[in-house]
């Protein structure tokens, strides 16, 4: 591809990531499929907040954590078993597929006014996370840790891209359509993300001339993580990760709570509610952190891992989140803990997705399918597991205060951060040798 001539869409590229002749296309085809993606997933949340509301109540939120990490243990090495079985776009069209065909059950299940909330609640916390590793499993099948870590910024922005309007169009459509149809739609953009997979697959398989890309052959998901080093170190850093980042989301919560209580009582609230006090704040929150999200994605990102590469790159989100929690622990104030969560949540949503993904490009096939649908399901939601246990015990055990939660974030940010070094010289020595 480097010798190609380079197109109108690479030049117009260039000027978010370093794009050579040839590559534009794919990348952008990519990018628009994780887009639909996202977009999709956003679809589903209302209504996924609407039936577990209606059915089940605010209280299963705070077990759907741990039921989706038992389901997981299963699913996992269901899709291993898929994918040493199926060619890779078999397999792709197989998992995508059926999550279309589950949409369309729960919408005529939901239609008959079945008692489906939990059930669904736990399938969107799978679906999300299995069928985005399978994304990126696919776009790191793609290219080498050279290609990726050039074109993956571009292909990041899709997600963040999808995130923003996969919101705002949901808020267009519930009127319109109604809340279960939202269901339909979003089956419907799955179909298209698998017409969008068959579109790069095509092509690259025509770049290289196969005719298929052939199973991964047999070995566990589980097994492949707990035999590299590598792939655990990935696994314990992201599962610390969402430890530290879901507690940091009851600590903004817990605070904002707190401030909607005293403005109401003391009449500074302007005339709102706490619910409607609270609905404001976090309004208002979301749109910051998805805007600051997506500009970092587009004019930072690229920046970022040409010049520090995928090692130090790795390092900046503990380091924002250690000196965040650091300042909570003793100024546990809304101000504070809105713009480190700010700081934090946009910072992983752009720059340390990007990286994540980046660090599977020096894997074999194997790792990159199934051993990354373990890490990013079932590690991710152990993370949320134990935060859901840290804050269990700080409440009723510990009699933890704001301050003391943030001292506990801290000391994990400290072994994010311990962790982030020694994958990033793993991956600079797997980066060098494939090379």
């Amino acid at each position: 591809m480097d010798n190609r001539p380079p197109s109108p869409l690479d030049r117009f590229l260039r000027l978010f990531a370093e794009v050579r002749g040839g590559e534009g296309a794919n990348a952008l085809l990519l990018a628009l499929n994780v887009f639909v993606l996202l977009t999709a997933y956003y679809l589903i949340k209302p209504v996924r907040e609407a039936l577990i509301l209606a059915g089940g109540g605010a209280e299963i939120k705070s077990y759907a954590a741990a039921g989706q990490g038992i389901l997981l243990l299963g699913a996992v090495p269901l899709y291993a078993w898929l994918a040493g079985r199926l060619p890779r776009r078999r397999l792709i069209a197989a998992v995508t597929l059926f999550f279309a065909a589950c949409l369309g059950a729960f919408y005529l299940l939901a239609r008959l006014e079945a008692p489906i909330g939990v059930v669904f609640y736990l399938w969107v916390g799978i679906f999300n996370l299995m069928v985005i590793a399978q994304f990126w499993s696919f776009a790191n099948d793609l290219y080498n840790p050279e290609e990726g870590k050039r074109l993956f910024p571009i292909v990041a922005f899709g997600a963040s891209a999808g995130a923003v309007l996969g919101s705002y169009v949901a808020q267009l459509l519930i009127g319109p359509l109604g809340v279960y149809q939202l269901l339909l739609v979003a089956g419907g953009l799955l179909v298209l993300s698998l017409l969008l997979t068959n579109m790069v697959d095509r092509r690259e398989r025509v770049a290289i001339r196969v005719k298929e890309v052939e199973p991964l052959g047999e070995g566990g998901a589980f097994r492949l993580v707990l035999g590299s080093r590598y792939l655990l170190l990935i696994a314990l850093l992201m599962l610390v990760l969402n430890w530290v980042n879901t507690t940091g989301e009851y600590l903004l919560g817990r605070t904002v709570a707190w401030a909607a209580a005293q403005a109401v009582a003391a009449g500074t609230a302007g005339g709102l509610s706490e619910k409607e006090y609270i609905g404001k704040f976090y309004a208002n929150f979301f749109m910051v952190v998805n805007l600051a999200g997506l500009l970092l994605q587009l004019f930072a990102v690229s920046r970022l891992l040409k010049y520090l590469g995928v090692r130090l790159a790795l390092l900046l989100l503990p380091l924002v989140a250690l000196g965040g929690y650091a300042l909570l622990a003793f100024a546990p104030v809304l101000a504070v803990v809105r713009w480190a969560k700010t700081a934090e949540n946009a910072i992983d949503y752009s720059l340390q997705n990007t990286v994540r993904q980046a660090l599977f490009l020096p894997t074999t096939r194997q790792e990159k399918y199934k051993a990354k649908q373990a890490i990013d399901t079932f590690f991710v939601r152990a993370g949320d597991v134990l935060s859901a246990g840290l804050v269990y015990a700080g409440m009723n055990w510990l009699a933890f205060e704001t301050g003391h939660f943030a001292l506990a974030n801290l000391a994990l940010a400290l072994v994010w951060l311990l962790l982030a070094l020694a994958i990033g010289r793993e991956n600079q020595q797997r980066t060098a040798f494939s090379g």
